[in-house]
């Protein structure tokens, strides 16, 4: 086989990387080179196959096609292995393993499938010579992969034998490492190779068991990564050239930079994995090229080098927010640690993304990527704005210009942002509407969030409102692509940048769907509260900005109160409650996981759980019927109540309908009311009417006018709010 078909497998959401990286180790091959999904086919001879399996440190697999063919039954499946001379291949006294992958195919049992290849095999061997290879899983002379595929077979031979990410030096692990095929395209990401790393440093200061470190050493003194492994699926294949391999290695050997010296720096607080970490890499033999050093991200010190830094690490992982006592400091540290790097990009891997906003630093990179079972983000951080020169655009060009029906729709963005954004710097509003379905045939809102962290860095929030079903699905489709288009035009904006949903009624469960499962919280301000929205998650971004006033209603009459925050969603009012000086905040919402976003808005703006800040998860409906279940005292000074418009959760015995039953909450709200306290009533529901009977039990001043800002009176019916309090006697 002169000329192989190769298949090779690297890590998902590093296809660009994985594909220049062949094509460079190719480079002095007659090799075709191109790029399908799931890898990168390959056609040539062996030794391009030999090369990929020495040189490459982002690959997984590399596999050899044999035959391609139809197999809609097992009966075609057999004929077609049997068919194939097998004694081009391996003996009678090989061993051999046999794999399948299954999908959209008649043949629906990879095991089952695995073992008629497998009888195929060896049924011809018997046939043929008598004898038969025996069957290995660990380590087989050949390794035989099948792919089904819509009933399309592909028969390859697996020349890695196992996968490459397996170098052969971390025999030793602490923890739960990256896998090092990972590792190395994350570091490729990174942007360190052996060029960058005669003019920078490396630094990694949650080591573990230093693989980073080790992969960093490895590229930077040009050490094929397969040097050291002592098993390939090659090795026993008869069509094997020891004599061209040997001479790959001797190649490979000959090209290691004997005379680097980079400034790679490894760290880690746990003594007994750094010392597995030292271990792994005397094996692979850059043990001189790194400096070791126990230390706590919080005491970290590195080495005084006015080098420009690249800095990856692998943080420790927990379960959502605030899981794991520590992670949310843990990233706290970990900022404020690497700040003393006057120029640096950090790069991290994390299971907990919602935690990243505690870095304190500008993202200027993400990726979705899987670290094993988990769903992860790789993230990338400037630790000082100017590092790596200007970022390149990835703004898309647009011609919304030459269509005239869209126009209107520039000319009103230009014109709205120009008045609001005078009025929210006047104001000191970094996060506002700035258009609210003005034109009917644009039927969209647009908000505006400022970062807290990088005040240069903006995020915008489309929202589309669902489209009449008059309105032609195609017609609608195109005017929200034009008005993307006329967003990024206007605020000059990468897609990035800008976040889109579809706003439809929210009926039943679909109130509760999420949009995505990114998990990444943004900071931003309000006034002097900080705040973490989610911009891609749900169909809110955690902040009700047409409520800006009212919080600061609340926040204003809140000195040396008690205030009961009841449905509070993301705690925002909590949290305005405590900044203006409240003795006591209590948080009440039935969704664990907004409870737990409002103990984090809390916790940033220094006021964790405890006596004084209080997070209860209940159903509302039933706290104001049976608040003595739940400790809640009878006489707060301020109560804010704002239930959603309609609920159907499955933690509710029964549904709420705020038209139906507010005269009911409200009524058992003012029973939890200070005598001389405030009840803040509102409602977003569009014709809401507030029951006539509750203005003859209690005062009640209707405020809404009061709380619709500047950004929100084109839209003054976004919600209706009241001030209610109980009579005085007499």
């Amino acid at each position: 086989m002169s000329n192989l078909k190769l298949f090779i497998t690297g890590h998902k959401g590093f296809e660009t990387l994985h594909f220049h990286e062949l094509r460079n180790i190719l480079s002095n091959c007659d090799a075709v080179i191109n790029r399908q999904y799931g890898g990168v086919e390959v056609q040539g001879g062996i030794e391009c196959a030999y090369r990929i399996c020495l040189h490459s440190r982002l690959s997984n697999r590399v596999f050899c096609e044999l035959a391609h063919f139809v197999a809609n039954d097992e009966e075609a499946l057999y004929k077609a292995i049997y068919a194939i001379d097998w004694s081009e291949h391996l003996t009678s006294r090989n061993s051999l393993a046999v794999s399948a992958t299954l999908s959209r195919s008649n043949l629906d049992h990879t095991h089952y499938a695995s073992l008629k290849v497998k009888d195929a095999i060896v049924d011809q061997f018997r046939d043929k010579v008598g004898s038969r290879p025996v069957i290995e899983k660990q380590q087989p002379d050949l390794h035989i992969h099948l792919n089904i595929h819509r009933n399309q077979a592909q028969l390859s031979l697996d020349l890695s034998g196992e996968s490459l990410h397996r170098r052969g030096y971390r025999i030793e692990h602490a923890g739960a490492p990256l896998k090092e095929h990972l590792a190395a395209s994350m570091i490729a990401q990174a942007g360190w190779n052996a060029e960058s790393a005669s003019d920078h440093r490396f630094v990694d200061p949650m080591c573990g068991s230093g693989t980073f470190a080790i992969e960093a050493a490895m590229i930077a003194a040009n050490m094929a990564s397969g040097l050291d492994r002592g098993y390939f699926g090659f090795s026993k294949w008869l069509q094997h050239d020891p004599a061209l391999w040997q001479s790959c290695i001797e190649q490979a050997e000959a090209q290691v930079n004997a005379s680097a010296l980079p400034l790679i720096e490894a760290s880690d607080y746990d003594a007994n994995a750094l010392k597995v970490a030292k271990a792994n890499a005397a094996r692979a033999g850059v043990e001189e090229l790194i400096r070791f050093s126990h230390q706590d991200i919080n005491d970290l010190e590195l080495v005084d080098d006015s080098r420009p830094g690249i800095v990856l690490c692998n943080p420790p992982y927990g379960e959502r927010l605030q899981s794991e006592q520590g992670l949310a400091s843990l990233y706290n540290a970990l900022g404020s640690a690497l700040k003393q790097l006057k120029l640096a990009k950090l790069f991290m891997i994390s299971a907990n993304p919602d935690l990243l906003h505690r870095l304190r630093l500008k993202r200027s990179f993400r990726k979705t990527v899987k670290n094993g079972p988990l769903e992860c983000l790789f993230a990338g951080f400037d630790i000082e704005a100017d590092v790596g020169g200007k970022k390149e655009s990835t703004k898309k060009e647009t011609s919304i210009q030459n269509h005239e029906a869209a126009k209107p729709l520039l000319n009103r963005l230009q014109k709205n942002a120009k008045h609001l954004q005078r009025w929210a710097k006047r104001n000191d509003v970094s996060c506002y509407r700035i258009y609210d379905a003005d034109l009917p045939e644009f039927s969209f809102a647009l908000d505006v969030y400022q970062s807290e962290i990088s005040l240069d860095t903006r995020w915008y929030h489309l929202q589309e409102y669902q489209a009449p079903k008059t309105i032609d699905p195609d017609v609608a489709a195109q005017r929200i692509e034009w008005a993307k288009a006329a967003v990024q035009e206007v605020f000059d904006i990468d897609e990035a940048q800008l976040f889109c949903k579809t706003r439809q009624r929210q009926r039943g469960d679909r109130q509760y769907q999420k949009q995505d499962n990114r998990g990444e919280l943004f900071q931003v301000r309000e006034g002097a509260a900080s705040l973490l929205i989610n911009l891609s998650d749900y169909l809110d971004s955690g902040l009700f900005l047409d409520h800006r006033i009212t919080r600061e209603r609340v926040k204003q009459m809140a000195k040396d109160k008690s205030v009961l925050n009841l449905f509070c969603y993301t705690g925002s009012v909590g949290v305005q409650a405590a900044l203006g000086g409240a003795n006591l905040v209590v948080n009440v919402d039935m969704s664990a996981t907004y409870l737990k976003w409002a103990q984090e808005n809390h916790a940033i703006n220094n006021f964790p759980e405890g006596d004084d800040y209080r997070f209860i998860r209940a159903n509302a409906v039933e706290l104001l019927e049976r608040p003595e279940r739940f400790d809640i005292r009878k006489d707060f000074d301020i109560i804010f109540l704002d239930p959603p418009s309609f609920s159907n959760s499955a933690k509710m015995a029964d549904t709420l309908d705020v038209q139906r039953d507010h005269e009911s909450l409200i009524s058992n709200a003012m029973k939890l009311l200070d005598r001389k306290g405030v009840l803040i009533f509102s409602s977003n529901r569009r014709k809401f009417k507030l029951d006539e009977h509750l203005l003859s039990l209690f005062e009640v001043k209707d405020i809404s006018r009061d709380t619709i800002s500047e950004d929100f009176k084109r839209r003054p019916g976004i919600h209706q709010c009241w001030e209610i309090k109980h009579r005085a006697h007499g």
